[in-house]
C-alpha cells in the first residue's frame, strides 16, 4: 500500500508543491496551504479543515484532468 504523503516520483515533490500554491493562488486559498499556514490545528474540526483545504485539491484535480484532456486531443 503507497503512502499518501510520499509522491511515486520522489523528485517531482517541488513540483507538486509548485502546482499546489499555483492552484490555491487561483482560488484565493493561499493562506490555507501548508506552507503558509503551519499552526497547530488538531483542535480545527475536520469539517473546517475540508472547507479550507478541500477546494485546493479539487482545483488541482480540475486542472489535471483538463491537461490529460489536452494531451489526448493533440
Amino acid at each position: 500500500m503507497s503512502n499518501p504523503r510520499k509522491p511515486l516520483v520522489p523528485e517531482s515533490r517541488e513540483a507538486l508543491t509548485r502546482f499546489k500554491i499555483e492552484c490555491a493562488q487561483e482560488i484565493g486559498h493561499l493562506q490555507y496551504i501548508k506552507e503558509n499556514n503551519d499552526h497547530y490545528k488538531g483542535d480545527v474540526p475536520a469539517k473546517v479543515n475540508g472547507l479550507e483545504g478541500g477546494p485546493i485539491g479539487g482545483q488541482m484535480v480540475k486542472r489535471m484532468i483538463q491537461m490529460a484532456e489536452s494531451m489526448i486531443s493533440e
